[in-house]
């Protein structure tokens, strides 16, 4: 402990034993590189990695994934018609059946003349998926439903639990869609 700083010195008076008589006792010490070790321990994140498929757009960034807000749920809105974020992204027939294959029309404010990618990402089980059936990504239509662009699709989610949809436009990530797929 002499490298710590202090002057190691035994101490019968003390009932640590040694003590460091310029500074901290070996027992503070001992505490204080125990604290440290445990907050540093706390900063190392159990996460595992998200491994992308091999043939997802260039675009979609691992760290993409690192940033979804799971408290942020998809509420309904435009008179319950659509589920999503309000006047960012909404899709129209995500509360029907999905697991089997079906036809979501999304609507999204700001964005015009583009290409949406949407990638699928399970929370429980941690994979990533192609969400569009046939394609990552399809072409974006103009004004409907009082959105600035929107795009008939056909989608299919494999399997149930908390997903969350990650919407690019053209190469950037424009929002994400947190549903709750049961059927």
């Amino acid at each position: 402990m002499e490298g710590f700083g202090c002057r190691v010195v035994e101490d019968e008076s003390s009932s640590y034993g040694s003590v460091c008589r310029e500074g901290l006792s070996m027992r503070n010490w001992m505490i204080i590189i125990g604290t440290l070790f445990l907050v540093l321990a706390g900063c190392t994140s159990n996460k595992e990695a998200v491994t992308l498929p091999d043939n997802i757009p260039e675009h979609v960034s691992e760290k993409d994934f690192e940033e979804i807000d799971w408290e942020r749920k998809a509420e309904p809105f435009a008179d319950g018609n659509m589920i999503g974020n309000e006047n960012k992204t909404g899709v129209i027939g995500m509360d029907q059946p999905s697991l089997e294959g079906q036809k979501w029309m999304w609507h999204l404010w700001g964005v015009e003349d583009t290409e949406l990618t949407v990638v699928g990402y399970h929370r429980e089980s941690g994979t990533v998926h192609q969400i569009l059936a046939g394609a990552w990504t399809i072409p974006l239509g103009g004004e409907n439903n009082g959105a600035d662009s929107h795009a008939p699709s056909s989608v299919i989610v494999p399997k149930k639990g908390e997903w969350a949809m990650l919407v690019y436009t053209g190469d950037s990530l424009f929002d994400t869609l947190i549903y709750e797929i049961e059927k």
